[in-house]
């Protein structure tokens, strides 16, 4: 029997499967600053987000299953529970059937974490331990639960409402304009703008860092795990949206075609009007 911790997070989010990547669970990051779900794109065989770095975010898991699943649950390599470099034989946190909660932060206590911030690179809980080599990568490892003898009914376990109180509050949301498609151009004027908008090399990658402390409450459950390996393993990785820029995964809105008039200061011409009726 594997002892793990079984938690009820302080915010519960509303329905986001249709930017959620799994099949046993679905698997969302939110920024929790503007409360988006950050939509997974899809690129060479892997999802990645765009982080807002300085911004708080969760992992939000829905156990889509009709029983208890194990969320083994990394984030840049290292295990958010215990802080160990991330394996699937580690401990994790446990969702009863339809559970929707969201992963916060780095577990400090049964009452305590350490919020996900998107952060550069040398900022990240992972580098300053000393483990740079899997920043930039969240995963998700999914366990069955091997049929109890005995029927087992986990318990409910939510923040107190004078500690929750101190921990609401929202960013104003980042006004997020695009730019209107590219209208209809010569050949010429058309390569002209595509090397304008040519993905560029990569800045600094976006790391997750070790935030404030807030309060989280888990309660200790046991888990017996139907097999060894992981029923699903779900990966996202995650960087700047400019650092998604260059390196072509998202494409950088272009700027719309400039309209000319070859004779700026004649009037348009007028012709007679049409009678009303």
């Amino acid at each position: 029997m594997n002892r793990i911790s079984l938690v009820i997070l302080v915010w519960l989010a509303t329905n986001c499967n249709a930017q959620a990547v799994g099949g046993l669970a679905d698997v969302a990051i939110v920024d929790r600053e503007s409360g988006a779900v950050l939509t997974p794109h899809y690129y060479r065989g892997e999802y990645w987000v765009a982080g807002n770095p300085g911004a708080r975010y969760a992992i939000e898991i829905h156990n889509k299953l009709g029983e208890r699943v194990l969320a083994v649950t990394s984030v840049d390599g290292v295990n958010v529970v215990s802080g160990a470099t991330a394996g699937w034989d580690q401990t994790g946190y446990v969702f009863t059937s339809g559970d929707r909660y969201q992963i916060t932060g780095w577990r400090k206590s049964d009452a305590e974490i350490a919020a996900f911030t998107f952060t550069a690179s040398p900022n990240s809980y992972a580098e300053r331990t000393g483990r740079p080599a899997n920043v930039g990568v969240i995963g998700v490892a999914l366990f069955r639960e091997r049929p109890p003898v005995s029927a087992y009914t986990s318990p409910s376990i939510g923040p107190r409402e004078e500690d929750q109180s101190r921990y609401e509050g929202r960013l104003k949301d980042e006004a997020a304009g695009s730019a209107p498609s590219r209208q209809s151009m010569d050949k010429a004027a058309a390569a002209e703008l595509d090397a304008r908008v040519a993905p560029a090399a990569p800045g600094p990658k976006l790391g997750t860092g070790h935030g404030a402390r807030e309060y989280s409450y888990v309660n200790h459950t046991e888990f017996e795990r139907m097999q060894t390996q992981p029923n699903e393993v779900i990966r996202i990785r995650y960087d700047s949206l400019e650092n998604l820029f260059a390196m072509g995964i998202i494409k950088r809105p272009r700027p719309p075609a400039t309209s000319v008039n070859p004779f700026p200061v004649s009037p348009d011409p007028q012709y007679v009007p049409d009678p009303r009726g």
